[in-house]
């Protein structure tokens, strides 16, 4: 039994040494820059860069809730295409007029009828019309 648990776990090795490798790699980056870096700071340093221009306004500006609900509903889009590709794949596979593959397409059609309702109540919100 012993055995067997010794072999199971020295299959995990490679991943071990693998986020070993890349704890480490983060960790000696960010010393080596403090340690190596330079770190001068002054108050031109400390001023907010706008592509070479002079601030015109300030950096704390308030934004319309508008641009983040137009941000949340292309993330509900992007999460429905990233959770279509697999579906499509595995659907292609089904048996035509099973009642599994019915099961699979009343899914996704239920999938597909949240994000259309993500999309009417953005454009009930007026997420779409920017003024």
């Amino acid at each position: 039994m012993t055995l067997a648990l010794t072999n199971d776990l020295g299959a995990y090795l490679p991943v071990l040494v693998l986020i070993t490798m890349a704890v480490g790699f983060a960790v000696a980056n960010i010393a080596l820059t403090l340690v190596l870096g330079p770190s001068r700071g002054g108050d031109v340093k400390n001023t907010p860069y706008e592509s070479g221009m002079t601030p015109i306004t300030s950096v704390r500006k308030r934004f319309n809730v508008r641009f983040y609900i137009m941000a949340m509903i292309f993330l509900v889009f992007d999460v429905e295409i990233i959770f279509l590709y697999p579906w499509a794949v595995n659907f292609v596979h089904l048996e035509p007029q099973s009642p599994e593959s019915a099961m699979f397409l009343g899914r996704a059609l239920f999938f597909m009828l949240t994000t259309v309702i993500a999309y009417i109540y953005g454009y009930r919100k007026g997420v779409f019309r920017f003024d």
